[in-house]
């Protein structure tokens, strides 16, 4: 399997969804259900790039929801900033109008807010598989963060139905996700 390729080619044909709009709103409607009885008060995400699903608008609400109801506990959102030494992500606070950055790959994260640990994670796919695999950029940066994050999140990958790759075949080092979410709905676990 050339992943280089596969990579190039989901990517393309993501930006090129002639109905990406909808699949991006029926899965805002997916995450928004999913999400309803998740107990957790901190989720870790990411600024969408190259056609990546957004979940920051399904967050937020969720983030507003939680305000109303739950005044005691304040639910938290956090963005990626990669750690450059470890080639790992630590999460930062994020809100709509948050002071942002580039980072080194001109990606936006936040800009001096506090470091959150997340007990839910938002991955984004490129591609996924079987038993919760995925394909991402191939930094491997979630990898290496998922295998030393202690508690290990909830980890969830959100992406849109083409990007199903039945006979996707994971490296050694690849971290399975716990969930995976599409526009169609629950992916994995099946």
């Amino acid at each position: 399997m050339d992943k280089a390729a596969l990579r190039r080619a989901l990517i393309d044909q993501r930006l090129n969804l002639p109905d990406r709009l909808q699949r991006a709103a029926a899965l805002q409607q997916v995450m928004r259900i999913w999400l309803v009885d998740r107990e957790d008060t901190v989720i870790g995400a990411y600024w969408p790039i190259k056609g990546e699903f957004d979940p920051l608008p399904a967050l937020h609400r969720w983030k507003e929801d939680g305000e109303l109801i739950d005044q005691p506990l304040r639910r938290r959102i956090g963005l990626p900033v990669v750690n450059k030494a470890h080639k790992t992500l630590t999460f930062h606070a994020w809100y709509p109008g948050c002071p942002m950055e580039e980072d080194a790959y001109g990606i936006p994260k936040p800009k001096d807010t506090e470091v959150i640990v997340p007990t839910l994670l938002f991955v984004p796919c490129v591609g996924y598989g079987p038993g919760g695999y995925r394909l991402g950029y191939g930094g491997g940066f979630y990898d290496r963060t998922l295998a030393t994050l202690q508690p290990r999140p909830f980890t969830v990958g959100l992406g849109f139905t083409n990007g199903f790759i039945e006979d996707f075949e994971p490296e050694s080092f690849d971290e399975p996700l716990d969930a995976i979410l599409n526009d169609n709905g629950v992916v994995w676990p099946v």
